[in-house]
C-alpha cells in the first residue's frame, strides 16, 4: 500500500504536520510504503498561476496519481480549510483523487471548527472522486502540545484515534497478502512435544 501524506499549512512544523508524522509512524509499522508531499514546498507561483507543467507541480500530479491511499492534514482558518490546500487542491482534475481512499486530518484553536472537515473539506474531496474518505480527526491545539525540545507531540485520545483511522486504512485498503504481521516461526509437528 503506498500513502501520500499531503501536508496544507503553511508552516514546516505544525500541529496538522505532527498528525501527519503520527499517522505516519503507525502507517510504516504496518508496512506501507508512505511519501510526504509539503505543498508549501512547491512552487508558490506556479501554485497561483495553475502551471501544470511546472517541474514541481507536474511531479505532484505524478505522485497522487501513484498513491493508493491519501492522508490529507491542514489547520483550520476562519472555518475552512488552508488557503495554501485549496489552492492545490483547485490544480486536481475533477477525477483528480478516483479510486483514492482519502483520511482528513485537521487542527485547529478550539473545537469550535471542527465540522470544518464535514462541511468545508469533505465535499471537495468527494468532488475529486474519492472512493472512500474516512471519517476525518480534528485536533484542537489542547490535544497537539509543544514539548520542552520545541516538538509538537500528539496527546492519548488523539493517538488512540489515529491508531483507530490506520487499522482502519488497512483493513479496509490493503489486501490480505500484503499485511505485515509479525509471527513466530512455523514449528515442524516433529518437534512438538507435550507434557502431561
Amino acid at each position: 500500500m503506498s500513502v501520500l501524506l499531503i501536508a496544507g499549512s503553511p508552516s514546516e512544523h505544525s500541529r496538522s504536520a505532527a498528525l501527519l508524522q503520527a499517522v505516519s509512524l503507525r502507517l510504516q509499522f504496518r508496512g506501507a510504503t508512505v511519501d510526504w508531499l509539503p505543498i508549501r514546498d512547491l512552487s508558490p507561483q506556479a501554485l497561483i498561476l495553475a502551471d501544470f507543467g511546472h517541474p514541481t507541480i507536474s511531479a505532484a500530479m505524478g505522485r497522487i496519481a501513484q498513491a493508493d491511499v491519501i492522508v490529507v492534514s491542514t489547520p483550520v482558518y476562519k472555518a475552512a480549510y488552508s488557503g495554501v490546500l485549496k489552492v492545490f487542491l483547485d490544480l486536481l482534475p475533477q477525477n483528480g483523487l478516483d479510486g483514492k481512499t482519502v483520511l482528513p486530518l485537521a487542527t485547529g484553536g478550539s473545537a469550535n471548527h471542527m465540522l470544518a472537515l464535514d462541511y468545508a473539506l469533505r465535499p471537495v474531496l468527494q468532488s475529486l472522486g474519492a472512493r472512500q474518505i474516512l471519517s476525518g480527526i480534528y485536533a484542537t491545539d489542547a490535544q497537539v502540545t509543544r514539548a520542552e525540545s520545541g516538538a509538537y507531540q500528539v496527546n492519548a485520545d488523539i493517538g488512540q484515534r489515529l491508531d483507530q483511522a490506520v487499522n482502519q486504512l488497512v483493513r479496509e485498503v490493503l489486501p490480505a497478502h500484503e499485511v505485515h504481521v509479525r509471527r513466530f516461526a512455523p514449528v515442524q509437528f516433529s518437534q512438538v512435544r507435550c507434557s502431561v
